[in-house]
């Protein structure tokens, strides 16, 4: 059983969690001791609320999804601390009249940026509703990535597409519609008053690899993942980038 900051994680680390769990580890060792309140933006079922409640902080889960959010809830009172999560059904491009300004230690915005319909007035909530000091985890989706993965499997006018379109969408059929380099997703958080101090990638080889090797070598896939994740160029490979990022004091 890993410890992650107080945080007492027995769910099995993956790719799609391992190096943003460092990353938050660090942050709430630096603040050891201190009950934090966390706003997790786009937090559905609480895979990230949960186990920040299990170690003793706050958490405020906003959600569009009231199933998502039902989800939260039941997992919440399974955990034993459905009195230290609070789900607020809403939009990401609502959240400035769903959260006090200056009123949060760390926020989680994950997967979210890329689907809202304007990313900086989100951003500029996000950084508004923190303390000074307190700290933004930002996870996107990276563009290189999708222009890889579509050329891989044969799909060169998307892949085409994706490397050229402003904003690395592939057109009317995209799921996404945006998708950010580490240069364009720093400007982002920097635009609204916020200082980057990390960045990582997320999902570096995992979803490049055969189905048989990543789940033939799982531990040995994790380690360099997590090796390999804040290491130009491979970093900015990744299928997603954690940016982690503070407001300053």
């Amino acid at each position: 059983m890993a410890r992650l900051g107080g945080v007492e994680q027995t769910r099995t680390l993956t790719p799609r969690t391992a190096v943003i769990w460092a990353v938050l580890r660090a942050e709430l060792d630096r603040r050891a001791g201190e009950r934090l309140s966390v706003l997790d933006v786009g937090g559905g079922t609480g895979g990230f609320a949960v186990p920040l409640a299990e170690a003793g902080h706050r958490v405020t889960v906003v959600d569009a999804s009231p199933d998502a959010l039902a989800a939260l809830t039941r997992r919440a009172a399974e955990a034993g601390v459905a009195d230290r999560v609070r789900a607020t059904q809403g939009d990401a491009d609502a959240l400035t009249g769903l959260v006090e300004p200056a009123s949060v230690d760390l926020v989680l915005c994950h997967s979210v940026l890329e689907v809202v319909d304007a990313p900086e007035p989100v951003i500029t909530a996000l950084a508004g509703a923190l303390r000074p000091g307190g700290a933004a985890s930002v996870l996107v989706a990276a563009r290189a990535a999708a222009v890889l993965g579509r050329a891989i499997n044969g799909q060169l006018d998307a892949a085409a597409a994706l490397a050229t379109d402003p904003h690395g969408t592939a057109g009317g059929r995209d799921t996404l519609r945006r998708r950010y380099d580490a240069e364009g997703a720093t400007a982002l958080l920097t635009a609204a008053g916020l200082a980057v101090e990390e960045i990582h990638g997320v999902r570096v080889l995992a979803d490049l690899l055969p189905a048989a090797v990543a789940d033939g070598q799982p531990a040995a896939l994790l380690e360099l993942e997590r090796a390999l994740a804040a290491k130009p160029p491979y970093r900015d490979l990744a299928a997603q980038l954690h940016l982690f990022a503070r407001r300053p004091a």
